[in-house]
């Protein structure tokens, strides 16, 4: 027979307290570089981009930028939700729960940046 759980590991790893947690979070931030562009979307019929993330934005910034989008397509959703029905209500439903897990990991990384209240 299978086993289908692993064995937990002989030794628990350290695990940080919450002012060493701040200050990795926040060093690691500061470590990463800023964008680079990054061209997305439609082209033009030279196969132009017609919009492209800026270089240069430092990585709090982005992740600020990040969250507000990640927040307007959870309204967003929230709304068509409301007007869809069966499979399609599902899936938006489904959509909804994702944009709001990942929204919270990028809150989560910026309130590790910040100092504690």
């Amino acid at each position: 027979m299978k086993k289908l759980v692993p064995d937990p590991p002989l030794q628990s790893p350290r695990k940080l307290r919450a002012p060493e947690l701040d200050r990795a979070n926040a060093s690691l931030i500061a470590t990463l570089q800023g964008t680079r562009r990054r061209p997305f979307g439609l082209r033009d019929g030279q196969h132009n981009p017609l919009f492209a993330v800026q270089p240069g934005v430092n990585a709090e910034d982005a992740l600020m930028h990040v969250s507000l989008l990640l927040k307007c397509a959870e309204e967003v959703s929230d709304e068509i939700t409301e007007r869809a029905s069966g499979v399609e209500r599902g899936l938006i439903w489904s959509m909804v729960h994702s944009v709001e897990m990942a929204r919270a990991v990028v809150d989560a990384l910026l309130d590790g940046t910040r100092p504690a209240d």
